[in-house]
């Protein structure tokens, strides 16, 4: 038997007035509230229901030294500038709204968003080397390419990897940046933001917050000084925009649009159009994808076939899960699931971590990560639970099944275990 982690439909549900945001500019709003109208406050009083995109590289200005001094002020400290936009890559008007909106579901003071998750990434580890801050500490798991960019030194970085125990002992004078993600990609280990932000101590903590979304955590109201997000999942929900962004306060934003101005890294506006679409049914698509994946992960731990589940404690629509039999005749079976990588979208897709996704880390490490080569990565969708269920049924078929007298990896009597926080 098995006891799932505390994010049942009921729960869920409790959930739907929390977090509530105080700021100055609006009244106290919940997270339902804030991902349709934060970002879209200005639009009634414009005239307008959608918001417009702008699609301008450059914007006319007959003031030259004005311009030159709003271009002086940027180079000093990365705020945005006031008045009419410079140039695409200093910023552009629909991206800003998305950031708007992100910020205010994240709860920080700011926001800036990239071409890609990389992207972002690669500009907070630009930011901290500026400062001769080249040293990170890191726990794994972390996505598969995120691991490499650390691990490969290829923006000049050097790192430490520890469990969460070994982060206080871990810092050095030069550690420029802690970083987690939790949920894990692809084990959805977690981890505790509060006693890792303490562990810290002054150096930034950088949390992905992929796997989560603020629709179940907010690692800034935790400590995290830095919340990462591969937007191109959960944050656009449709499989059709790749993007990045940092929440973060306002002065490490400030940096944060200096490196994208000067690298190039920036998001196109039709992107930042579809994502502030896309934060718009946020909380409605992560609690109904939330469910099915609880009811399955039900389903995937009562089957002599799977011999462990991964999910979360805090829920959420990721599952991982081990089989007896051979995973890649799993993604070669299915038909409703999609057998490709990423996730967060409508549709429900299925990967192999170790092929896929975390084939760039090192063979060993993969492994001492918990990233096995019998495990599956599964992003839920927005489909009927009973069809899921059917399709993942007749994929995992009749030679999955373990052999006589054999047991599963967790526990005899073919009752498979669901790992919740490692």
């Amino acid at each position: 038997m098995f006891t799932l982690p505390p994010m049942d439909i009921a729960s869920m549900e409790a959930y739907d007035g929390m977090p509530r945001y105080d700021d100055a500019r609006t009244a106290s709003r919940a997270l339902a509230t804030e991902a349709v109208h934060a970002g879209r406050d200005d639009l009634a009083r414009q005239g307008l229901h959608a918001p417009p995109i702008d699609l301008s590289t450059t914007y006319p200005s007959y003031d030259s030294r004005g311009e030159a001094a709003r271009i002086d002020a940027f180079a000093t400290t990365g705020a945005e500038p006031d008045g009419p936009p410079v140039y695409g890559r200093l910023g552009n008007p629909t991206v800003a709204r998305f950031e708007t909106a992100l910020a205010r579901l994240e709860g920080t003071e700011a926001a800036v968003a990239f071409a890609s998750g990389m992207a972002a990434l690669s500009a907070v580890l630009l930011v901290r080397a500026s400062r001769g801050l080249r040293h990170v500490v890191a726990v794994r798991p972390l996505y598969g390419c995120s691991d490499h960019l650390l691990t490969a030194g290829l923006l000049g970085s050097e790192v430490t990897w520890t469990d969460p125990a070994g982060i206080a002992e871990a810092l050095r004078p030069d550690t420029g940046l802690v970083m987690v993600e939790s949920p894990a990609n692809p084990t959805l280990a977690e981890v505790d933001l509060r006693a890792v932000a303490h562990a810290c101590g002054s150096v930034p903590l950088l949390a992905d917050n992929t796997f989560a979304t603020p629709v179940l955590q907010r690692p800034a109201e935790q400590g995290a000084r830095l919340v990462l997000h591969s937007a191109t999942k959960y944050l656009g929900g449709h499989g059709d925009v790749m993007a990045g962004v940092v929440a973060c306060d306002e002065e490490f934003a400030g940096r944060l649009r200096q490196i994208r101005f000067a690298t190039g890294g920036v998001l196109h506006p039709l992107a930042g159009y579809l994502l502030l679409r896309g934060l718009s049914t946020l909380p409605v698509r992560v609690r109904a994808a939330s469910a099915t994946a609880a009811e399955l992960v039900r389903r995937l731990a009562a089957d002599p076939r799977v011999a462990r589940v991964h999910y979360p404690r805090i829920g959420g629509a990721m599952i991982a899960f081990e089989v007896h039999g051979d995973p890649h005749e799993v993604i070669a079976d299915v038909r409703l699931i999609t057998p490709a990588v990423s996730l967060g979208s409508v549709d429900t897709l299925i990967q192999h971590p170790a092929s896929i996704s975390h084939r760039i880390v090192d063979e060993g490490d993969r492994r001492d990560a918990g990233v096995s080569d019998r495990l599956l990565r599964m992003s839920v969708g927005l489909e009927d639970v009973d069809d899921l269920w059917a399709d993942l049924d007749q994929a995992l078929g009749a030679r999955q099944r373990p052999s006589r007298g054999a047991g599963n990896c967790a526990t005899s009597h073919n009752a498979p275990a669901v790992a919740g926080a490692q």
